[in-house]
């Protein structure tokens, strides 16, 4: 015959122990931070590396006068237009043509390849140096811009031609730009009233 209170008995131990809170799992591994300081030292040596390509060829052509940016590239005016003030802003569409070739001069992206582009100014993904660069512009000119890779196609390249921290030269011919459109509202149109 089954002794119910023994049975009750054992049934209550075992809800005991399984309820018995769990203890939390310690991680697998303790984060120091080490990693995060060597890969910032990591990106330190390549852009010092970088700038330092890009400082050779700025000092290999000491006729030609070359701008640092305050965004971490370089520039120089190939055509220059003094007549113009304006520069496209926020919202501005600006039209543009542009190459791209490697420090040694090699072109990776003709002109011809990338056709002539359309872009709303800070409202459009395009590459961090030439969205600072395209707004330094007037209409008609064209600027060769030195780019490190974290203004250009950084860690990751473009997945085709421009390799993993490569730095580029990037020739740019604003053609034209116009103003922002502001569009006035459209009211809506009232429905005529039916007569019964």
């Amino acid at each position: 015959m089954i002794n119910f209170k023994y049975l009750s008995i054992v049934l209550f131990l075992i809800l005991l122990i399984s309820c018995k809170e769990p203890q939390a799992r310690r991680p697998i591994s303790h984060s120091s931070g080490t990693f995060l300081k060597e890969s910032v030292e990591r990106n330190k040596k390549i852009v010092k590396g970088e700038e330092g390509q890009i400082d050779s060829i700025i000092k290999s052509n000491p006729n030609v006068k070359y701008i640092a940016s305050n965004k971490g590239y370089w520039y120089r005016y190939i055509v220059q237009n003094n007549q113009d003030t304006l520069t496209p802003k926020k919202g501005d569409i600006a039209y543009f043509d542009y190459e791209i070739k490697d420090l040694k001069g090699n072109i990776i992206y003709s002109q011809t390849e990338l056709k002539p582009q359309t872009y709303i100014v800070d409202k459009q993904d395009i590459l961090i140096g030439l969205r600072h660069g395209l707004k330094l512009m007037h209409k008609k000119e064209t600027v060769q811009f030195l780019f490190p890779s974290h203004v250009a196609y950084g860690y990751h390249g473009d997945n085709n031609r421009i390799g993993t921290n490569e730095p580029i030269i990037c020739t740019v011919t604003l053609t034209h730009f116009k103003k922002e459109q502001k569009t006035t509202p459209i009211k809506p149109i009232k429905e005529p009233l039916t007569q019964e």
